[in-house]
């Protein structure tokens, strides 16, 4: 029951709208299902490796740490700016006609595929400390801290794997969904106007993250 509690807690959290299934859902959307699972694996890492500096107990040192957690924000604020711009930027190109790459360009595109869609979605999540806070609040759901140490330490290592496992199957989700052929059909024809309010949407959320970086 307590591992059912944090697994629906997190996949509450996880699951929810927010920059990381926004840009998972964009990039199936507009590049397909393999560029989406690239890009979620990628937001994959970037949770598991919050999920264990919340377990380990650093996370309650992060969110001690004013000026860290401060510089943190910042930047993750300022990454969600960057993606907001390209997103504007996207809307505001003209549509161009599929298969006028040169053949050597098109290598050069495959060979980066991968590495650029994974570290993309890997910062996202790294500059999100908001992260930790999610997996701490997930995590003290079920887990009992008058157990004993033994007891304590196995379960909340099953919380935690058991959470990264829902977090991969949720970007995993986003990506199998948002690249089925009508959606990107639908995404093609109102492109500009689906960039535009992603951009926007980046936008206040970036604006939001810096604000609470100097908010006491």
């Amino acid at each position: 029951m307590s591992l059912a509690s944090i697994g629906l807690a997190f996949f509450i959290v996880a699951v929810s709208p927010g920059p990381a299934t926004l840009a998972n859902a964009t990039v199936s959307m507009s590049k397909g299902r393999k560029a989406g699972l690239i890009y979620g694996a990628g937001l994959s890492c970037g949770l598991g490796f919050w999920g264990i500096i919340a377990a380990s107990g650093l996370g309650a040192v992060l969110q001690s740490s004013v000026y860290l957690l401060m510089i943190l924000k910042v930047f993750g604020g300022l990454y969600l700016l960057w993606l907001a711009f390209q997103s504007a930027r996207t809307a505001m190109k003209p549509d161009v006609e599929k298969g006028t790459q040169s053949p050597d360009k098109k290598d050069i595109v495959h060979n980066s595929f991968i590495r650029g869609w994974f570290i993309q979605g890997l910062i996202l999540n790294l500059s999100n400390p908001k992260a930790v806070v999610a997996w701490m609040a997930a995590l003290s759901v079920g887990l009992d801290a008058n157990a004993n140490d033994g007891v304590w330490a196995y379960a909340l290592i099953a919380a935690t794997l058991m959470c990264m496992v829902i977090g991969v199957l949720v970007y995993v989700f986003y990506a199998v969904i948002f690249s089925f052929g009508g959606i990107m059909r639908g995404y093609n024809r109102c492109r500009r106007w689906i960039n535009g309010v992603i951009a926007g949407l980046f936008t206040l959320a970036g604006f939001g993250l810096i604000r609470s970086a100097f908010i006491r």
